[in-house]
């Protein structure tokens, strides 16, 4: 994890405009980032550009090889099964913190979410669960205010990205997520760490189950 993204330094924003791009799937697990071409879209100088992408490989989204360049690194579904683990751990820990922290104005916010999920699964819109989804968990980590959590959580999310967009459209989905997602949001509006933790756990649990579902058919 970068803590220059903060600075605002040309190296910086060239960094989190190719991390952006990455994430919205602009650019595929595999895919070579060619310099040139990322000079003239990040309007950047290619020292800027060398400095983004050996940042982006140290958060593991970037894979550079010598005399071969620089590609969107892939993540087999067993790294994502691992780094899925690693997350049920850490984000347990940010929601039992939001639980102890959550203000009555945060507490709405994550109704208002919870609403419009369920309006998204009714409505057959899985494309908008997904974003919410990824509303919903950064809306924890903010009210939870760990910033070491955080900025692990934002790594591994970020090389689980392809992952996450096919468990989003796998058929039945997100009827079975949103439940849980409901039960994370309750014990967070009730204050109660503990519950809180449990449930997020079982959710990530879930995904971990899911994502081994996905290795089976690609396999």
């Amino acid at each position: 994890m970068s803590a220059q993204t903060s600075t605002g330094s040309p190296a910086a924003l060239a960094r989190e405009a190719l991390r952006t791009a990455i994430l919205r799937g602009e650019y595929l697990p595999g895919e070579r980032l060619v310099e040139a071409h990322l000079c003239e879209r990040l309007g950047a100088s290619r020292f800027n550009v060398r400095a983004a992408l050996q940042e982006l490989a140290a958060d593991g989204l970037v894979e550079v090889q010598r005399n071969r360049g620089a590609h969107v690194r892939k993540v087999s579904v067993e790294e994502a099964i691992e780094i899925s683990e690693v997350r049920m751990v850490v984000e347990g820990l940010i929601a039992a913190r939001a639980a102890a922290r959550v203000s009555g104005e945060q507490a709405s916010e994550l109704d208002e979410v919870a609403l419009l999920m369920r309006r998204a699964v009714a409505a057959g819109e899985f494309h908008r669960y997904s974003d919410l989804n990824q509303r919903l968990h950064a809306l924890i980590r903010s009210i939870a205010a760990h910033r070491t959590a955080d900025g692990i959580v934002e790594t591994l999310r970020g090389q689980l990205v392809r992952h996450q967009f096919m468990l989003s459209l796998h058929p039945g989905r997100p009827a079975v997520s949103l439940p849980q997602h409901e039960r994370i949001i309750e014990a967070i509006r009730r204050r109660d760490p503990k519950a809180a933790e449990a449930a997020m756990r079982e959710h990530i649990a879930s995904v971990i189950e899911h994502l081994r579902g996905l290795d089976e058919v690609m396999a």
